[in-house]
């Protein structure tokens, strides 16, 4: 008897955590079922590809003849005889140096006279923002090369002033200037998450500064920026990325000229893979963006406990 009075609770804790695990699995059932629709297609639309894109790689591959194992030869052939690769690696790199600060520092300023108490505030943003909704189209970059051509909108307010104007997107030393001017007039996003940045930083941090007596600049510089530089550490991160990968801008508006000016390492990608159909050699130069793009992240992610302060740590990573 007391053998099985002694076996009583165990039984009875024992099926207890039975029905909890049976229940945690079902429920962890009825999840899987819930995000299938996106399970399958990251693994058919994203997973997979990538895993054929690294194979495809190490072959010659045109679409039109089944793929042929080649080992390294593209990857040695981009690095040591493709002169194409590195204009558009240099040209690129030099994008991505102006147009992101240019980009940030833009879309800071925007955001700061967007953040006022002042009447009808909300209809200036959406008036600001707005544009932003159609910036990367194809419509606004061919809007672009018009406006920046020899007869274009441009050269024409420049004749009102006695200013003879240019072809700006066929003379190679402003064409990528153009692009460059196009990538910071794109800077919606950007200004939206500077501005919801703003809003999180205490009134009560300028109104000491007020009594003490610092100036603008000094509010600016020793709480604007240190407040903020979480969000613009993401900016930065998400500027980075975008930009090496511009195609749209340089393949509508000068479709990389004038003597390769603008020949942009996205570009240069797309001519391989579906102009010249080396779809093996696209793929290579299609990872080796991939891991530009990571090192560069890994670099910012390694600089930001320098410069990036959060609230918690002391105020500032480590």
């Amino acid at each position: 008897m007391k053998a099985e009075a002694m076996n009583k609770p165990a039984t009875a804790t024992k099926l207890r955590l039975t029905k909890k695990l049976k229940g945690t699995n079902d429920n962890n059932l009825a999840g899987y079922i819930f995000i299938s629709p996106w399970l399958i297609g990251f693994l058919l639309l994203t997973a997979w590809p990538i895993i054929q894109s690294f194979y495809l790689s190490f072959t010659e591959y045109s679409l039109l003849e089944a793929p042929t194992w080649t080992g390294t030869d593209n990857y040695a052939n981009i690095f040591t005889s493709d002169n194409d690769f590195k204009t558009s690696l240099k040209v690129t790199f030099i994008f991505v140096l102006f147009s992101v600060p240019l980009k940030l520092f833009f879309s800071l300023m925007v955001a700061m006279m967007l953040n006022k108490n002042v009447k009808g505030m909300n209809l200036y943003r959406t008036a600001i923002y707005f544009p932003s909704l159609i910036g990367g189209s194809i419509a606004v970059a061919a809007l672009w090369r018009n406006m920046f051509n020899l007869n274009g909108y441009f050269n024409h307010v420049l004749s009102w002033f006695g200013i003879q104007g240019v072809g700006w997107i066929t003379n190679p030393h402003t064409s990528l200037g153009t692009l460059i001017l196009l990538n910071t007039w794109q800077f919606g996003s950007t200004m939206v998450i500077f501005l919801a940045g703003l809003k999180q930083i205490p009134g009560e941090l300028y109104e000491s500064a007020s009594v003490d007596g610092a100036s603008k600049l000094r509010k600016f510089f020793h709480i604007t920026l240190p407040m903020l530089s979480p969000v613009m550490f993401f900016n930065l991160v998400l500027g980075i990325i975008g930009s090496f990968q511009m195609f749209t801008s340089a393949f509508i508006v000068t479709q990389g000229g004038p003597i390769n000016s603008t020949y942009m390492y996205a570009l240069f990608l797309y001519e391989k893979a579906f102009k010249h159909y080396q779809m093996g050699y696209a793929s290579a130069l299609a990872w080796i963006l991939l891991v530009i793009v990571a090192l560069m992240t890994a670099i910012n992610f390694l600089v930001s406990r320098y410069w990036v302060f959060y609230e918690t740590d002391g105020g500032k990573q480590k």
